[in-house]
């Protein structure tokens, strides 16, 4: 689904890749990529990522869900409101993207988006599973740990897509938290990783602690906690291998490291040291990481309920261009 957005005034005469980065506060190159793979566009007229915004232009974001809240959003603003306002319309879309996997009394599973946290965080201001919950009327009555992670009981980094699991009780809370502190609940991904992996089915066990360069980096170091990756191999392509991955652990960046440590980043990860020209390449902004399964025994009535996702149209589309280019 797509969801289209008018040109704010202070764009209007600006280039569209330049547009682009700064509504969506990405790089150049990145908005570049965006527009170049068309799901970034303008209504009506072909448009190169040099093409200059008309004030009666509409960019319309394919990879964002059409609501009335565009322009809900932009009604009574003056013009210069409406520069402030660009990352609330993104921050809703995402919020409006994010669709219900599964839904009881005690349990949601949420398809979250990419640019969506799965809870409050010191720094960060975009959208969050809980608030979107909340925002549609799907109550998480669990009150056990953090005020700001309620119901929470394993996550996904905010550039991550794919499903997650919410309880909506505390009953269920204290139920998964053993599930998930036992690894019996099975958690699929599907990752996108450079070169060929040499192995058709490996394990990686490796101790996960935090980089001493940064804040936000992971590395495999001796005073890590332990962490264990399975993965097998579903299609290769020479320039990269697409493999399913099973956490027996669930440490923070875990894929994303551990494949690192051996040789083979995910595409399109800049923070793990990716090729940047492959990602461009196959107009990837992000790393090509999903959750795509999650199997668990339910809290309350024993019984295990498997859940399905798909690929976001990003992924798709670069998964695509990756077996084009491998022919």
């Amino acid at each position: 689904m797509q969801n289209n957005m008018p040109v704010p005034e202070d764009l209007v005469g600006c280039r569209f890749d330049v547009a682009i980065a700064k509504l969506r506060n990405i790089s150049r190159s990145k908005a570049s990529d965006l527009i170049s793979n068309g799901t970034v566009h303008i209504v009506n007229r072909k448009a190169n990522k040099s093409a200059l915004l008309l004030s009666s232009d509409e960019i319309i974001f394919e990879d964002l869900v059409s609501e009335n809240f565009v322009a809900k959003i932009y009604e009574n603003k003056t013009s210069k409101e409406e520069s402030q306002v660009s990352n609330q319309i993104l921050n809703q879309a995402i919020e409006q993207s994010m669709t219900i996997a599964y839904k009881d009394e005690d349990i949601v599973v949420v398809d979250k988006p990419v640019g969506m946290a799965a809870h409050k965080a010191q720094g960060w201001c975009g959208p969050t599973v809980g608030e979107a919950l909340e925002k549609r009327g799907i109550g998480i009555s669990a009150t056990a740990g953090d005020e700001n992670r309620r119901g929470i009981v394993s996550r996904l980094d905010a550039g991550t897509s794919g499903l997650m699991l919410v309880c909506r009780t505390d009953f269920a809370y204290e139920e998964m938290k053993k599930q998930f502190a036992n690894h019996t609940v099975k958690k699929t991904y599907y990752a996108l990783v450079q070169g060929n992996l040499d192995k058709d089915k490996a394990t990686i066990e490796a101790p996960i602690g935090r980089a001493k360069v940064s804040d936000f980096r992971f590395t495999i170091t001796p005073s890590g906690k332990p962490a264990i990756t399975h993965w097998d191999v579903l299609e290769r392509f020479g320039q990269a291998t697409l493999a399913s991955v099973n956490l027996e652990t669930g440490r923070t960046h875990q894929i994303r490291v551990h494949f690192t440590s051996i040789g083979h980043p995910l595409v399109g990860d800049s923070m793990y040291g990716a090729n940047p020209v492959l990602a461009q390449k196959l107009g990837l902004t992000r790393q090509w990481l999903h959750s795509m399964e999650l199997t668990f025994t339910h809290p309350r009535t024993g019984k295990v309920i498997t859940v399905k996702s798909n690929y976001p149209s990003d992924l798709q589309h670069a998964l695509e261009a990756m077996r084009a280019l491998s022919k």
